[in-house]
């Protein structure tokens, strides 16, 4: 394990919108961990299991979708999950750029699991795995609302239509309270735009799971009451990769890595990356290292 040296920093994405990025960069990385958060959410509430992370010696790339934490854009707004998509892939890009053959692993959390798995869609021999956590692929609405939502977003896009309870995102009081403190997600409303592109994105996935080959980790809270565990279930199912794991955290409910229990949970989601890592043979009576699968 080494120090791992923290940056605050950012990029020009597309159409000019100023993303807003967190780096972690050990003496020695072994791989790389792309972490998108989702709504109610920004980069900066990951602090934890990206030190974490930092401490095993994987650089760590945290960034703020447009629109939230301290990205630019217009609060929580999106017309279309690519302009995320490309938010994320920018930032794959760079963090490929930085440490050319490493393996990178994409973490995706709820509405940034839709993210991710739509970027994982067109983008699979980028990455060495994609963990998906707590996917907001399945969520507790009536499908005739997200059609009213879809038809609405033509007429009323900006409009608010989506406040969720920080109280569901954890069972620890402290992170709740730092939750509705949190400056960048206080009084958070989704726009009808928003829930109507993540609505869209997600009956894209729902077709084309069985396209999704790379290594999969897909995680989920049984008591999770911000999303359905049903929908990781069915992208478990569904999901054309050879190797796939699901994991059911039995009473855990939405931030898995901000609820009790996290520390299983990143145990479990290091233990993965560690098993897909490329192994490296003993030098050879000339010195050489080769790495194979």
């Amino acid at each position: 394990m080494h120090d791992a040296s923290f940056v605050e920093e950012g990029f020009s994405g597309k159409d000019g919108v100023r993303i807003f990025l967190r780096t972690w960069t050990p003496s020695t990385p072994r791989g790389v961990i792309v972490i998108c958060h989702g709504v109610n959410a920004h980069g900066g509430q990951y602090l934890w299991p990206a030190a974490h992370f930092a401490e095993q010696d994987f650089a760590v790339f945290a960034l703020d979708l447009r629109g939230r934490g301290r990205s630019e854009g217009e609060r929580f707004y999106v017309e279309d999950v690519a302009d995320y998509v490309s938010d994320v892939a920018d930032t794959i890009r760079l963090a490929k750029t930085r440490h050319p053959g490493l393996p990178v692993f994409l973490l995706g959390h709820s509405a940034g699991g839709v993210t991710s798995a739509s970027y994982v869609l067109d983008h699979q021999a980028e990455l060495a795995g994609f963990i998906c956590e707590s996917f907001a692929f399945q969520v507790f609405a009536p499908g005739f609302v997200l059609s009213l939502v879809k038809a609405l977003s033509h007429v009323a896009p900006h409009l608010g239509v989506l406040k969720l309870n920080n109280a569901d995102f954890s069972r620890d009081p402290a992170w709740v309270a730092a939750l509705n403190a949190d400056p960048y997600t206080q009084n958070e409303k989704q726009p009808v735009a928003t829930v109507a592109a993540l609505t869209r994105a997600n009956e894209r996935l729902e077709k084309a799971f069985p396209t999704v080959t790379l290594p999969l980790l897909i995680l989920h809270g049984t008591a999770d009451k911000a999303t359905n565990c049903k929908g990781s279930e069915f992208f478990f199912e569904t999901a054309g990769a050879a190797d796939k794991t699901l994991k059911l955290y039995e009473g855990h409910v939405h931030d898995l890595l901000a609820d009790f229990g996290k520390e299983e949970v990143i145990a479990d989601i290091l233990h993965w990356i560690e098993a897909r890592l490329p192994v490296t043979r003993p030098a050879s009576g000339d010195g050489a290292q080769q790495a194979f699968e």
